[in-house]
């Protein structure tokens, strides 16, 4: 749940974005300040304090590197290591999400994005917040991660392990390549348990082993009676 408390600060250069924003935060948090300049995000964080800023990583025409973000993401901790900082960008990957935590980010969104999971990761954002009250650290809390064990202490698998721990709480989608028995579904058991969906069924499926005739029903399910021998609905 978000703290009713929360002052949000919006930066975007699409008065789109910023409008949706404004109108889904106004009702679950004290105050919602929306800007399209990132020129005059600092001046912003002079004047009052903001809990979590959700900044935009492109802003030029053409530009799809998220330097821009990266670079007033830097200014922003600069000015206040302790700001949360939520960065938020249409041309997201793994290797930009990655690269946004290191750099000091506190979770990374794509767009468009889903206003439930949107307000779940403001919610997590402001956590650690308020049991910092307490003077204790602020426990991360992740899936059974012990049920899925990593072997190997080689640099690869401690890169991998690394990535994961990254990757797991953010919504970035995950493309997981290797030859059979190479452990890409421990490896995508792992990023689940470690992620905010971890009580959730993780469920495995073996597509090239489904026919054409049976992969709608395998993945998304069917009616009891749809075909010959659908005497369930699963």
């Amino acid at each position: 749940m978000i703290p009713k408390h929360a002052r949000i600060l919006v930066v975007d250069d699409e008065p789109d974005v910023l409008f949706a924003l404004k109108l889904l935060l106004k009702s679950e948090v004290r105050e919602v300040v929306t800007e399209k300049n990132p020129e005059l995000l600092l001046s912003l964080l002079r004047q009052q304090h903001f809990d979590v800023v959700l900044l935009d990583m492109n802003y030029r025409s053409g530009q799809a590197t998220g330097n821009e973000g990266f670079y007033w993401l830097g200014r922003i901790l600069e000015h206040n290591p302790t700001t949360a900082v939520i960065l938020i960008t249409a041309y997201g990957d793994v290797r930009t999400a990655v690269r946004a935590l290191k750099a000091g980010a506190t979770d990374f969104l794509l767009k468009p994005w889903h206003n439930e999971q949107l307000l779940q990761t403001l919610a997590a954002a402001l956590q650690p917040k308020t049991g910092s009250k307490s003077g204790g650290t602020p426990k991360k809390v992740v899936g059974p991660a012990a049920a899925t064990a990593l072997l190997g202490e080689s640099a690869a698998m401690q890169e991998v392990r690394a990535i994961i721990e990254k990757v797991a709480p953010t919504e970035a989608n995950v493309l997981l390549l290797g030859e059979n028995g190479t452990g890409k579904e421990l490896v995508a058991k792992s990023l689940h348990e470690q992620s905010r969906r971890a009580a959730r069924p993780f469920v495995a499926a073996d597509v090239a082993a489904l026919s054409e005739g049976l992969f709608e029903s395998e993945l998304f399910g069917h009616t009891k009676g749809a075909f010959t021998d659908a005497q369930a609905s699963r």
